[in-house]
């Protein structure tokens, strides 16, 4: 990592910047460039406008961004939920996937919710069928429960599955 990256709490001026972002690391042929493209398995919106100024005026979450060399690279959700914080709205570059910024992201945000909110678990929801990228978050920590929910079919605000067989598994990982 040869430039420092700097986090902040995103503002209402991000939104159109962390849209892109978002989209452009889950949804289209963009998103191909990296490994957590979504493109095969949904088509249309991964979020809106709405969806993420929803996340940034929330009292219990904060949108994190995370800027290197002053471009918004990469951002993230933590909620505050009790005694655990919810992990959400992941989204590294996809020119910069591979570079290991992720697991610098996450450990951060892990260490922010706990320091912040003095959590002892972190959870997140994953597209069952993802298998690499719960590997992925595997070996950062986090543990299948086996606990599903279904995925929103019919609701186009989350995207347009292209498979019968979408659900979210419930990860968990025991923050030290």
């Amino acid at each position: 990592m040869e430039t420092a990256l700097t986090y902040r709490d995103a503002t209402d001026a991000d939104v159109d910047a962390l849209v892109a972002l978002i989209e452009s690391a889950y949804r289209g042929d963009d998103s191909r460039t990296g490994w957590t493209t979504e493109a095969d398995i949904l088509e249309g919106q991964r979020t809106d406008p709405e969806g993420v100024l929803e996340v940034i005026k929330s009292p219990d979450s904060r949108l994190l961004t995370v800027e290197r060399e002053g471009q918004v690279v990469a951002c993230c959700q933590l909620e505050h939920r009790g005694a655990h914080a919810y992990f959400g709205m992941f989204a590294v570059s996809p020119a910069l996937q591979g570079e290991g910024l992720g697991k610098v992201i996450i450990a951060e945000a892990e260490r922010i919710a706990r320091e912040t909110w003095g959590v002892t678990e972190m959870h997140m929801t994953v597209i069952s069928v993802r298998d690499d990228l719960i590997a992925w978050y595997e070996r950062r920590g986090y543990r299948r429960t086996g606990k599903m929910t279904p995925f929103p079919y019919g609701d186009d605000r989350f995207g347009i599955p292209q498979r019968e067989d979408l659900q979210f598994e419930l990860l968990v990982k025991e923050l030290a």
